[in-house]
């Protein structure tokens, strides 16, 4: 069964769980999430799920990202003004962001774990977790600029 198979059947009994009802609407936005590599905004979400569930607002995406916010299956991204982004969690990872377009992109270091380690040594906080982005210029953009 391939992961994202895998994480949808596990996402879907997570929500059970809770006390969640699974609608057809809900089931289609964690899987175009779980699917995606984009960190997809709820508007994204929405164009892309509109003509399967037309009668699906973009108030019905943002409702529907809250309660798996809520449950813990969803990660909701803010960077400067602009709109939310949403990460379907999988393993702690950190994100690189286009400084010309938004574009994000995960990669994994788990070395940084020891970071709050120490960070608690060194404080005496006790550490719940850590965030790290790194900024730069995606290759797509780069590529741009030297045209």
């Amino acid at each position: 069964m391939p992961v994202e198979q895998t994480q949808l059947k596990e996402a879907l009994e997570a929500l059970k769980e809770t006390g969640v009802r699974i609608t057809p609407q809900r089931h289609a936005i964690l899987e175009y999430l779980i699917n995606s590599m984009s960190h997809p905004t709820a508007d994204d979400i929405y164009k892309s799920l509109e003509g399967k569930f037309p009668n699906m607002s973009v108030a019905t995406v943002y409702n529907n990202l809250r309660v798996f916010r809520e449950v813990g299956l969803v990660k909701e991204l803010t960077y400067g003004d602009s709109s939310s982004r949403f990460d379907f969690i999988t393993t702690h990872h950190y994100h690189v962001i286009c400084d010309s377009c938004g574009k994000i992109v995960d990669f994994h270091y788990p070395g940084l774990d020891e970071v709050e380690h120490l960070a608690s040594h060194v404080t005496g906080f006790k550490v719940g977790n850590h965030r790290m982005e790194i900024y730069g210029t995606c290759p797509d953009c780069s590529t741009k600029e030297t045209h």
